[in-house]
């Protein structure tokens, strides 16, 4: 987690992001790439691509460098090294580019969450870049005082095409020093008897080495309700999953753990693309 990308977008959950990001470049000897995207309307957008500085896009411009200024003078960022990137582009695009472009380790944002038809027909930047990312996302919904992570639960079905994002999810767990709770959601349609729950979960873990881990099943009636109760009853501070990414039509029928955590958890809740 050597180079962290904040998206910023000047709200206070954003701030909140930024100032965990902060915590956990401090502890790891990282960097802040703080970057703001400029969303401007399609004249605009065709303006820049003909090399036209139309005065509004410029106002834009300036205020955002403004604002970004203000923000690496921030407190929370003070001994940090901290750099800043300003982007015409739509936000989720632009993050995934400049993430790929500048080999990003970690890239934490915040989020509103979104529900009902928002939810369903739109959905938020942080939803799409989760979604799409090669590198971890770490989602941040509300402000968090210190960000340690001693109970950190990693919900799966420990199949085989978990087991490299999985490396992640265990170095992640190391370097904060966390307990990684491993779960396993028993569902009505996904059903395991406990012995067999059990046997899938210790073949998996054989493979790694992790510092502090505990097994455990859990019933619901669905995965995520699964996660969110588990989480609450153990009062975990950080949530993990595994997002395949899906896209169109088969994300639109099949729906994302990952999408819905981000959309539906107080808690915070990182993610890794297999």
């Amino acid at each position: 987690m050597k180079k962290i990308l904040v998206p910023t977008d000047f709200s206070n959950h954003a701030y909140y992001a930024l100032k965990i990001a902060a915590q956990i470049a401090r502890k790891n000897g990282g960097e802040i790439i703080l970057l703001h995207m400029l969303e401007l309307p399609h004249q605009a957008g065709d303006a820049i691509g003909s090399g036209h500085d139309l005065p509004e896009i410029m106002l834009f411009k300036n205020s955002a460098i403004n604002r970004l200024e203000d923000l690496m003078d921030d407190e929370c960022l003070e001994g940090l090294k901290v750099s800043e990137i300003i982007q015409f582009e739509l936000a989720f695009e632009g993050i995934l580019k400049v993430s790929e472009k500048n080999d990003i380790d970690l890239i934490v944002m915040g989020s509103h969450g979104a529900s009902g038809f928002k939810e369903m027909f739109i959905g938020s930047n942080a939803e799409k870049v989760v979604r799409h990312s090669p590198a971890p996302v770490l989602i941040i919904k509300k402000e968090v005082g210190e960000f340690n992570v001693d109970k950190f639960v990693f919900a799966s079905d420990f199949a085989d095409e978990i087991k490299n994002p999985f490396g992640k999810v265990v170095e992640f767990a190391n370097k904060f020093g966390a307990e990684l709770e491993l779960v396993l959601i028993n569902t009505p349609s996904t059903f395991k008897p406990t012995p067999v729950a059990e046997k899938i979960m210790k073949n998996f873990v054989s493979n790694f080495t992790i510092n502090k881990f505990s097994l455990n099943i859990y019933n619901d009636v669905n995965v995520e309700s699964g996660i969110l109760h588990f989480a609450d009853h153990i009062n975990a501070d950080l949530i993990g999953v595994c997002t395949h990414g899906r896209k169109g039509l088969s994300h639109f029928f099949n729906g994302s753990i990952s999408e819905d955590l981000v959309n539906h958890s107080l808690r915070p809740v990182v993610t890794f693309k297999i």
